[in-house]
């Protein structure tokens, strides 16, 4: 690989790293709350939030959010959660609304059901729960 080359790859990993954090800088922070639980902390939310388009019936992207299990199974792009890295997990870029794609924000912007966006609260209770092992 000539000099040339290796410098423009360099350059293209600096801006990657640069954008990748940017995005997670959006992020609100984890909440401190220790002992988070699908069924206690989280479920609640994506009842709320989630669970009328990613539920039994019909799940769009074929993700289901309706059980802990289904959650970490993913959909049919992938999982969505990484157990213990809540910042790298698709699910908190999401709904977070710091994908680069905006067809990935949940809930989505102008969504039919009028399904506000979580509240920073929210997302640092999923970022929590995530980063304790999404249990």
């Amino acid at each position: 690989m000539n000099i040339k080359k290796s410098i423009l790859t360099l350059g293209a990993a600096g801006l990657t790293l640069t954008a990748l954090a940017a995005a997670t800088a959006k992020l609100p922070p984890a909440a401190t709350k220790t002992g988070v639980t699908y069924a206690t902390d989280i479920k609640p939310i994506f009842e709320a939030s989630c669970v009328k388009c990613h539920g039994a019936e019909k799940p769009k992207a074929k993700l289901r959010m309706d059980s802990l299990e289904a959650v970490l199974k993913g959909s049919k792009e992938g999982k969505i959660v990484k157990p213990g890295n809540s910042a790298e997990s698709l699910l908190v870029k999401s709904v977070a609304h710091t994908t680069e794609d905006d067809e990935q924000w949940m809930p989505p912007l102008g969504n039919k059901a009028g399904i506000k966006k979580l509240t920073p609260e929210q997302i640092g209770l999923i970022r929590a729960w995530i980063d304790q092992g999404a249990k």
